[in-house]
Order: C-alpha cells, then structure tokens, then sequence
C-alpha cells in the first residue's frame, strides 16, 4: 500500500502539472490578438462617427471576441491620440503628411493608409430659409469674406447677416474649405459649435445660420439618429465648382458624390499603425470588405473599394 500510494502520488503531481499547463497555455492563447480577436481602441473623426459605430457594431456581433472602443473627436485631437500612440488606428479626412509619416518612421513604425470611403460636405440652412440652392462661386465669396449678408444673395431676404457654423475649432470640415478656397483665414462671422449634432441645433435655432456639417450625419433616412435631423433643417443644392447658365444644382446624393458632379468630396482613411496583424488591421479588412462597404453605401457614403452602379431615371 505504501508502495503504491508512493507511486500514484508523482502521477497525479504530473498530472496536475500537466493541466496546469494546459490551462495557462488556453489562457495565454485566449489573450493573444489576431486580426478578429483582442480589446482596442480606436480615433475617430467626430464626423464619421454614425459610420464607424454601426461598422463596429457589424463586426462585434460576427466576431465576439473584439473588443473595439471609437474615441470621437475633432481632426486636430485624433491625429495627436495617434501620433502619440494613444490609439493604433485613425480613421479621418486626411492622409498623414510627409513629416507625421517621418516621426513614425524613426520610431520604427511605417503606417498603413486605406480609402474606406468617399464622404461630402453638406450646407445646411434653417427651413424659414427660402434659398434652397446656392451657386458654388456664391459660397466661395462667403468664405473670402466678400460677402456677409443674404440680402446680397437674395435681395428679397431678410435674414439678414450670414452665420456660418462649423462643428469645432479642430475641424476636418474648416481644413478642408480653407483648402478648397485657398484662404488663410475665415471670416469673422465663422464660428465653432463643438460638434456636428451641435451645428444642426445651431441652425435649427437661427434663422441666418449656414451649418457645415459630415453628410453622414444626414444620409441615412433608415437612421432614427439622421432620420431626425433631416427633419430639423434644410440641405441646400449647390452648383458644380465649374458653372454654366442653366446647370442644375446638386445635393451631397451618393450618386452625385460618385460621379463628382457635387463639388464638395473628400476621400475618408482608415490609417493604423500596427506593427502586427492585429485587431486594428482586421477591422480595416472588414470595413475595406464587402460587408463593411455595404455599410458605407447605406450610410449616405460612396464605397471606396466596390464599384458603385448609378442607375439615372428619365421621365417620358
């Protein structure tokens, strides 16, 4: 009996061993992130907000192991979360410069740039605004400040001085009209409301504002979110940057961003950093895939990375 009590006792030691093992060896490879498994967070331009959360919606429910938490805020704020390795992936209006990419190189990381997406800049006005359409050179002499009042747009108006409105100080939305119309400085009549939704509460309230906003905000009627929105206030027709007598005016449509005739588009980037096949990296496959476009098509945004069909009606 002593003899074999001295026998069992190492087995079931060795045993014990043995699963203890197993289960720290399970443990350790339930910890491990690939490019569908793992717990990350990610920077997110405020206006591509709708897109990103229902992207990460998509993607956690088909792999439940990811674990993706967007950070939404301005331009400026995202791309510093970024380049101080707050965050592995950014998604936003602009690719990285030549210097961002430099400062990441000599840190041993060669960032990863891909269009997700093509996304517009929408003009919104109050609904007691009468003009619903407004020529793109109109715009252009708002925004060099040569003019202020919509009496001088519509001599019948009296709303009296131009508000305009962006969503934040740190915009994508004011670098890229400061870029399209090449000015230095806005005018004195521009101001900061803190966020898209913001801007849309801004109009709704004064009658003589001009909100510039993310048309994902507004282009997904499905979307309880944007379905009310739409309803708040008005989104005004713009002609195309080249104009002719009798051109038609066009909204921020996905058939109109597409084939370019609306002038105001902008491709949208998923950029990571990642030294690995991480989660980051998966998550940019999936939106880049056919599933994660779709997303983009039904958001109001034109895919990147699938052809898109526009199909044109004409009434007999």
């Amino acid at each position: 009996m002593k003899w074999n009590n001295l026998f069992i006792a190492p087995l079931l030691v060795v045993a014990l061993l043995t699963g203890m093992s197993c289960k720290s060896y399970n443990e350790k490879q339930l910890s491990k992130e690939t490019a569908t498994r793992g717990d990350i967070r990610i920077a997110v331009d405020e206006s591509y907000k709708l897109l990103v959360d229902s992207q990460i919606a998509t993607f956690t429910s088909i792999y439940k192991y990811a674990h993706i938490t967007p950070m939404s805020a301005s331009e400026d704020s995202v791309l510093k979360l970024f380049l101080a390795d707050s965050v592995r992936l950014m998604i936003t209006s602009r690719k990285l410069t030549a210097n961002e990419e430099e400062y990441l190189k000599g840190k041993l990381i060669v960032p990863r740039t891909t269009q997700i997406a093509w996304d517009g800049i929408a003009f919104i006005v109050n609904k007691a605004n009468r003009d619903s359409f407004i020529r793109y050179n109109t715009l252009k002499e708002i925004f060099s400040n040569s003019l202020s009042s919509w009496k001088q747009i519509n001599p019948s108006s009296r709303l009296g001085k131009i508000r305009v409105v962006f969503d934040n100080q740190g915009s994508g939305n004011i670098r890229y009209i400061m870029k399209k119309f090449n000015i230095s400085t806005l005018p004195d009549f521009c101001y900061a409301a803190n966020s898209n939704p913001a801007v849309i509460d801004y109009v709704e309230s004064h009658p003589n504002a001009l909100g510039i906003i993310s048309v994902n905000w507004i282009s997904d009627p499905d979307d309880s979110i944007t379905h009310a929105f739409l309803s708040r206030i008005k989104v005004i027709g713009v002609t195309p940057e080249v104009y002719s007598e009798g051109d038609d005016f066009y909204t921020p449509h996905p058939a109109y961003i597409a084939d370019k005739s609306y002038p105001f588009i902008r491709e949208v980037y998923a950029i990571s950093r990642e030294t690995f096949t991480g989660l980051g990296r998966g998550f940019i496959q999936f939106v880049a895939g056919d599933k994660g476009q779709r997303i983009v098509l039904k958001s109001g945004m034109v895919p990147a990375t699938m052809p898109v069909r526009i199909v044109q009606i004409r009434k007999e």
